[in-house]
């Protein structure tokens, strides 16, 4: 499944018909409500969803393709990664995809500053997913907040006192 492909049942659906693209650009801001935000949450395994929305942009280029360009803002809050307590974030992002028929991609500029593309399966795209997709990515991997320490000091002194110390410290004293 390609990045942006629709998934059975998407939290953040907002699908715009490729026919509705004429020679200007195509503009439409997106706001998630409550529920969808809510299902967000679950699937990115978040504390909570707070605010996410969107400006997308449509336009239609030579050779079939259609270049989406978006900015989206979120504000959220993740489990921290050592105390497992809330911690808040937002992200404000800009990104583009390049959509096409799946033959198109060997044509596509394929630069570092390239758009990703990915292949139209039917005549309409789903910009909401393709902005919850992209939101993913941007979270933190590991969030952590501020006060939270790990004491090296207490982790040496479990690794010190675990069996398998007691076996390094032996076999360093082994005669070779």
């Amino acid at each position: 499944m390609s990045r942006t492909e629709s998934r059975e049942n998407p939290e953040f659906s907002r699908i715009v018909s490729l026919a509705r693209l004429g020679s200007e650009p195509f503009r439409q801001q997106i706001v998630a409500d409550e529920e969808e935000r809510a299902a967000l949450a679950r699937r990115f395994d978040l504390v909570s969803l707070d605010r996410l929305i969107a400006d997308v942009e449509l336009l239609r280029e030579p050779g079939g393709t259609v270049l989406l360009s978006a900015e989206f803002e979120a504000a959220f809050a993740q489990e921290c990664i050592v105390t497992l307590d809330p911690v808040p974030g937002d992200v404000h992002e800009r990104f583009q995809l390049r959509y096409g028929p799946p033959d198109a991609e060997e044509e596509s500029p394929s630069g570092d500053d390239d758009p990703a593309f990915e292949p139209l399966h039917d005549e309409a795209v789903d910009i909401g997913e393709a902005v919850a997709q992209e939101f993913s990515l941007a979270l933190p991997p590991f969030p952590r907040a501020p006060e939270a320490v790990i004491d090296i000091r207490e982790t040496e002194k479990r690794e010190e006192t675990s069996p398998f110390a007691a076996l390094a410290r032996l076999a360093r004293r082994a005669p070779q």
